[in-house]
């Protein structure tokens, strides 16, 4: 029974379509909520907290009380139960959910989340000479690119941590999908155990579909967000279900 088994939803290019709603998201959301199937909306972005996230369900009125949690939520959790003292790259709001942390002169650590368009050579040089020097490397998320408006797609976080992580000879810790640290946090969180099936419906093929089949995970790629239909052929990884809408992803749970 689909009610026995956690369901993990991405949510930029899921639930969100650059700025606005799915089309059916309320639709969707709504009936795992009327099912009772325990369900934890996750999202890779390191520009949101999940309070931001809970307020544009509540704004868009979708909020049947899934609970959702974001790469920062994550970061914060992680970094106060492993260093005192760490240097933060994100956005300034995100940045301040770090505060009693920051050090950026003796850090233990350096975070590194979305930057967007404030990306440059003296950031990635400050990065890696702390990174360099001893300081761990940790990375909210290290997507490769995004839809920030839902059309056009940029350079994410996780090209520019590659770069660091290059010069550096160092890897970094990641914290979002598809660490299973994340998949865990989100299944354990529902009253699951680690060894638990789960199903993961998302738009990414790494992030998301990999992460979760390697886990041991149900995946199911909906084409409304990064990937392309049809699937490319090169592409060996191959989620067990497909769908274009969320409206079909609905039909898929109903024969579980």
């Amino acid at each position: 029974m689909i009610k026995n088994i956690p369901v993990l939803i991405d949510f930029d290019g899921i639930i969100r379509i650059g700025k606005k709603p799915a089309s059916d998201a309320k639709q969707f959301l709504q009936f795992l909520s009327e099912q009772k199937i325990p369900t934890y909306i996750i999202s890779n972005s390191t520009l949101n907290t999940a309070d931001d996230l809970m307020q544009f369900l509540k704004d868009n009125e979708m909020d049947f009380g899934i609970p959702a949690m974001t790469s920062v939520n994550a970061a914060i959790n992680y970094v106060k139960n492993h260093y005192k003292k760490v240097s933060v790259f994100c956005n300034e709001k995100i940045r301040k959910s770090f505060e009693k942390f920051i050090d950026d002169d003796n850090p233990e650590a350096v975070v590194v989340g979305d930057l967007e368009d404030k990306w440059n050579y003296e950031t990635l040089n400050d990065i890696f000479r702390k990174v360099y020097n001893g300081a761990d490397l940790l990375a909210m998320q290290k997507n490769k690119f995004w839809k920030p408006d839902g059309v056009n797609l940029c350079l994410d976080a996780g090209a520019f941590i590659s770069a660091i992580e290059y010069a550096a000879g160092k890897e970094a810790v990641l914290i979002g999908k598809p660490s299973p640290i994340y998949f865990y946090s989100a299944i354990e969180l529902l009253g699951f155990s680690k060894e638990s099936s789960f199903i993961m419906i998302g738009d990414d093929i790494e992030t998301d579909i990999q992460g979760a089949k390697k886990l041991g995970g149900i995946s199911i790629l909906v084409y409304s967000g990064k990937t392309k239909y049809p699937l490319d052929t090169s592409i060996k990884v191959k989620p067990d279900y497909e769908a274009q809408t969320l409206n079909e992803v609905i039909s898929v749970l109903d024969n579980f």
